[in-house]
């Protein structure tokens, strides 16, 4: 690539930001660090602000539950929705207790012999470690919540295109 620096000067400048912005992704991903997805709450504003969150999900999944109620909206893939919603104001419940009992509980309830990601819960087991335990289960409301909203929204965008009314 030759630059043309009597014909258009500012071509060469233009030409290697579009070479970097092209390259350098591609650079990054040939050479991984860690990435650190995994984010912990810091005391107390995160987990305030994280539970905040989740009263406010669950207060505009009643409102979009009770508004698909009362409106009648009627077909498979409104039912699908409705349900959608239930499940989900399940799992923010489910979330919300389950997020309370992990401050109820001490960093010595927990070994991390194998690392972070694989911590084992250690007895003599009580009620809160039982809530506990048991609320880390959310992804079997979770995931069923997420294929009945991919139903739902498949059902929708079919009668849709079928000129069916909504």
């Amino acid at each position: 690539m030759t630059c043309f620096k009597k014909v258009a000067p500012g071509l060469c400048w233009l030409k290697s930001m579009i070479s970097l912005v092209i390259l350098l992704p591609g650079l990054v991903m040939l050479f991984p660090v860690q990435a650190w997805a995994l984010q912990t709450h810091g005391p107390p504003e995160a987990i305030i602000v994280h539970q905040m969150a989740h009263v406010f999900y669950l207060g505009a999944l009643v409102y979009l539950f009770w508004d698909l109620r009362r409106t009648a909206t009627r077909g498979r893939g409104w039912r699908m929705l409705q349900i959608f919603c239930v499940l989900m104001m399940a799992w923010n419940v489910l979330a919300f207790i389950g997020h309370l009992s992990t401050l109820a509980m001490q960093s010595t309830d927990f070994s991390h012999e194998f690392g972070y990601l694989s911590s084992m819960m250690l007895g003599p087991f009580s009620a809160i470690k039982l809530v506990h335990y048991f609320t880390r289960l959310d992804h079997l409301i979770l995931v069923p919540a997420l294929l009945i909203l991919f139903l739902s929204l498949r059902s929708l965008y079919r009668s849709s295109e079928e000129g069916e009314e909504l």
